[in-house]
């Protein structure tokens, strides 16, 4: 994978993908818990936030999403914003983590990448496909 021997674009890339969706960044890492956790947070958050706050929640769509936003006060925003921009801090401390632990001995049965247990008849890692 290309991603592997390029450590700076593969936390500049998780740390875009959770910019773009919380827990994305964390998703391509192969870090499931902390992906669903964030994308959990991040939607109790902005379900708190909008419960909290004195708005009234207008029809779907892209222009019913653009009009709560505007209702929203500026506290309510800047804890949005917050949660987000942690989500983003520790997508990419994980993936310069993991590329820091990738270069160290892997303990016998893990993949050096990723961590995972390994099947011993593969010469490739089930999880992440790295090859061995």
């Amino acid at each position: 994978m290309v991603l592997e021997h390029h450590p700076r674009l593969r936390a500049v890339l998780a740390g875009g993908l959770a910019a773009l969706y919380p827990g994305l960044g964390h998703a391509m890492l192969w870090r499931w818990r902390r992906a669903l956790g964030w994308f959990a947070l991040s939607l109790a958050t902005a379900l708190l936030v909008v419960t909290l706050s004195d708005v009234t929640v207008p029809a779907g769509g892209l222009e019913g999403a653009l009009e709560l936003q505007r209702q929203l006060p500026l506290e309510a925003t800047l804890v949005m914003l917050a949660v987000s921009g942690l989500n983003v801090v520790d997508a990419v401390r994980v993936a310069r983590e993991q590329h820091a632990t990738a270069g160290s001995e892997p303990a016998a049965g893990t993949c050096p990448s990723c961590g995972n247990e390994l099947d011993e008849d593969l010469d490739f890692c089930p999880w992440c496909t790295t090859r061995l």
